[in-house]
């Protein structure tokens, strides 16, 4: 088991930026999957952005293209998500997640809550307007 701890959100002005931070320990990420999920008030939790974290490839939702970043330091078991001109459709608690397989069935990095076992607590993100 993973433990994972978010840290980063806050309140912002639209346009703005932010970058949040997952510590993780409790064991070697290797052929880890790690993933950035968000689930806003009254909405379930989506997908943003999956980072693998022996290859360091990306898969980002289509609503994080072009202004997240997903990305890892292996050295301080810690992943990012940089996020530069947020809006307040950006508002929600930001998620990180862990998932044992880099990759699911179909190759891809996974991007479902189910495909990830662990979860940190959760940082509030909000974009005011």
């Amino acid at each position: 088991q993973v433990q994972l701890v978010e840290s980063g959100g806050g309140l912002v002005q639209a346009g703005e930026s932010l970058r949040l931070s997952c510590v993780a320990s409790g064991r070697s990420l290797i052929s880890y999957a790690m993933g950035w999920f968000r689930q806003a008030p009254g909405k379930e939790r989506d997908f943003v952005a999956a980072i693998s974290w022996s290859a360091a490839s990306t898969y980002y939702a289509d609503s994080a293209k072009g202004r997240f970043t997903i990305s890892r330091d292996t050295a301080k078991n810690t992943v990012y998500l940089q996020m530069n001109s947020l809006k307040p459709e950006d508002t929600a608690i930001y998620y990180c997640a862990a998932d044992g397989y880099e990759y699911n069935t179909s190759g891809r990095l996974p991007s479902t809550e189910s495909e990830y076992a662990d979860w940190g607590q959760g940082t509030q993100v909000t974009v005011s307007s």
